[in-house]
């Protein structure tokens, strides 16, 4: 596999993973630190960057589209905003640090933006939690 499909690859996958489609980044990040053939740090960095951007689709559709948010179509349920929004609520900003976690991470990203957090505050807070996550896995495999 070429380095721009790996890296291609590894960039959509953490981004839909970080947006309400499912997707597992973390098992392409392993299979491709596993394989040797990629730079660590590179491939850390790309599926950084691409989660970071899914959560910020998330942030910005909270921002923008949650009047919407009774509709039909709109992506997360208002039982999982109303959770993360208690969630928020009890531990403000910092909890954007777990925004890696799964079920509360993606509306939190969601609620973040609906509660009009500061978009670079959020950009570093999960930034830097996404970062550690990716981490995390390149270290234990």
């Amino acid at each position: 596999m070429g380095d721009l499909t790996a890296h291609g690859g590894l960039f959509l996958t953490a981004f839909l993973a970080a947006t309400v489609l499912p997707a597992q980044s973390e098992f392409l990040l392993a299979g491709l630190h596993l394989s040797g053939d990629y730079g660590t740090w590179t491939l850390v960095l790309v599926a950084t960057i691409g989660n970071v951007l899914g959560s910020a689709v998330n942030w910005s559709l909270g921002r923008y589209l949650i009047r919407f948010r009774d509709r039909r179509w709109f992506p997360v349920k208002p039982a999982l905003v109303e959770r993360a929004t208690r969630w928020y609520r009890r531990f403000g900003f910092w909890s954007l640090l777990l925004a890696w976690a799964p079920f509360i991470g993606d509306p939190l990203t969601l609620v973040a933006g609906m509660l009009r957090v500061n978009l670079m505050l959020f950009l570093v807070l999960v930034s830097v939690g996404k970062a550690a996550r990716y981490v995390a896995v390149v270290m234990s495999v």
